[in-house]
């Protein structure tokens, strides 16, 4: 496959985007109910405020979260996911499923391939 047809695949775009470190992470959490910044930053051990920023800037680009500014003294923003993003939670349970089914089989085979035991 050409490179350009590789990096313009919307599964493989969908991957990276999910692959990242925090990305999966904030839809678990967006999908149980709607979160502010800080219940966020608190619930996330190791995020850093930019990082934060930055995974919940890129999921909102892709349209799975929504950001809402309420008219409150100071603003407060909260956080959840759009109707979009909802349909994202049963595939994301369903590969969650596979892989803790089939986690022995898988570090099985690593160590297999690693010569480690």
């Amino acid at each position: 496959m050409p490179i350009d047809e590789l990096e313009a695949c919307p599964v493989g775009d969908l991957f990276r985007r999910l692959g990242d470190k925090w990305s999966m992470l904030l839809l678990v959490l967006l999908g149980r109910r709607p979160h502010r910044y800080n219940e966020l930053h608190r619930a996330i051990e190791g995020i850093s405020q930019r990082m934060l920023t930055r995974t919940l800037r890129a999921l909102e680009t892709d349209g799975l979260v929504l950001r809402e500014v309420h008219p409150t003294v100071p603003p407060s923003v909260e956080y959840s996911l759009t109707p979009l993003g909802r349909t994202l939670l049963d595939p994301l349970s369903t590969l969650a499923d596979w892989a803790v089914r089939h986690e022995a089989e898988i570090n099985e085979a690593r160590c297999r391939h690693t010569g480690a035991r």
